[in-house]
């Protein structure tokens, strides 16, 4: 396996390109096979979870092509689709269960593997499922697969989801886009993926409003065309980056980033001493005069802080003046890098939820291994600002989330490289 070896070299200076989000193209992906005609995505990341959504939805008959060294993906359903996802692909990735709401929509009937990705905690299909159900399908569990169907096409409905689940808001968006009649989602997910998933799909012809609140209703159409569609700015990769010269001190300018995608998080760092100003052409980031303070971290649904930013957080904050305290509660197993910090020289109590993280003068290099994807790229920034070199192992998780990232953070002045496995 690969690993990642960082140096620590002090302070950065440049400017970081920040890719099209993950999460919203996975989403987007899948809302190819709504339609006969081609969806063209612009602005694509080039991710292991691009390739393996490519390669669930060609199982399942669609074709995808990468194109402009896979910053466009031009997708197209217009044959024969097959309606079965097959566990050895979806086991990859949380984010293969978003094939379940538009194959419900265009066939009637799906069969669905349980899904795989990080062990970051329980993330059960009963939400999918109780959305799904409301308009009209009917769901049963066998041996580890979703069979659904939706006798007579699935129907408009009203629909409130006992949490704001992300995933379930898409699967509900791209299903009721063809359903029978007007649907309302209440407590929807109101993440800047769901109001990109309903541009896209308002390009195709969808009659959608009110996304980014929490009641959105969908009036449906009985097809849907192509269209070309740019992805959002991805916020984590942003959010990330510009922890970058937060933690070893400099100037950074994240191109493409927006202050409104991150808001929340961008409050927390304006609190910890961390200047953050928007550009014309992104967002630049240094630290104000002084050190790191301690600040308190909650992670809620948007647009609260994130729980994809949580681990990077504290990377920071195990060199801030004081006891910062944060909170998961989105997650319930999502301290695994706490450990590995520890090892690093951090300071670092964990009880459940709750992580106590007691500043230290400075973090020193060490062997480390990364538990998720979010936790591997927290492990590297830590090691930019550590003493000595810090190494990685088990980056195959990163490869999940962030393209290129040696090479984007070679380019403002770390020192870092990939040593390949044997």
């Amino acid at each position: 396996m690969d690993s990642i070896l960082v140096r620590g070299n002090g302070p950065l200076s440049g400017q970081i390109p920040i890719a099209g989000a993950k999460n919203a193209c996975l989403a987007l992906m899948p809302a190819t096979l709504l339609s006969e005609e081609p969806l063209t995505l612009t602005n694509a990341p080039r991710l292991s979870d691009i390739r393996t959504m490519t390669q669930l939805l060609a199982s399942l008959g669609a074709e995808v092509t990468a194109l402009q060294d896979g910053k466009v993906l031009a997708t197209s359903c217009h044959g024969e689709i097959n309606p079965v996802a097959d566990y050895d692909i979806v086991r990859k990735m949380r984010a293969s269960n978003l094939v379940l709401g538009p194959l419900l929509a265009r066939l009637g009937h799906a069969v669905v593997s349980l899904p795989g990705g990080c062990a970051i905690g329980a993330r059960p299909m009963d939400i999918h499922i109780d959305a799904l159900t409301a308009l009209g399908a009917e769901i049963e569990l066998k041996e580890g697969y979703l069979h659904a169907t939706a006798r007579g096409g699935l129907k408009g409905a009203v629909h409130e989801m006992r949490f704001a689940s992300v995933g379930a808001t898409e699967n509900f968006l791209m299903a009721a886009v063809l359903a029978k009649g007007t649907s309302v989602l209440k407590n929807a997910a109101r993440e800047p993926e769901i109001v990109d998933l309903a541009r896209c799909l308002r390009a195709m012809g969808a009659q959608i409003e009110g996304e980014g609140t929490s009641d959105i209703t969908i009036q449906g159409v009985d097809r849907l065309h192509g269209a070309t569609h740019p992805v959002v700015t991805d916020r984590i990769e942003l959010g990330t980056y510009m922890l970058a010269p937060a933690i070893c001190g400099g100037e950074v300018e994240c191109l493409g980033g927006r202050i409104d995608l991150v808001a929340s998080f961008c409050e927390k760092l304006d609190a910890a001493g961390i200047s953050v100003e928007e550009t014309a052409r992104g967002i630049k980031v240094k630290r104000k005069n002084g050190g790191i303070r301690a600040v308190d971290v909650v992670t809620e649904p948007f647009p609260g802080f994130p729980t994809d930013l949580q681990a990077q957080m504290m990377a920071l904050l195990c060199t801030a003046e004081g006891t910062s305290v944060l909170e998961e509660r989105i997650f319930e197993n999502r301290f695994m890098h706490a450990p590995e910090l520890a090892r690093m020289g951090a300071r670092i109590e964990v009880h459940g939820g709750v992580a106590k993280v007691h500043g230290v003068a400075r973090l020193k290099g060490a062997r480390v291994m990364a538990t998720d994807l979010r936790a591997s790229v927290s492990l590297i920034l830590a090691g930019l600002a550590a003493e000595g070199e810090t190494v990685v192992s088990r980056v195959y998780h990163l490869d999940r989330g962030y393209e290129r990232v040696e090479e984007k953070l070679r380019a403002v002045g770390a020192h870092i490289e990939r040593v390949k496995g044997e």
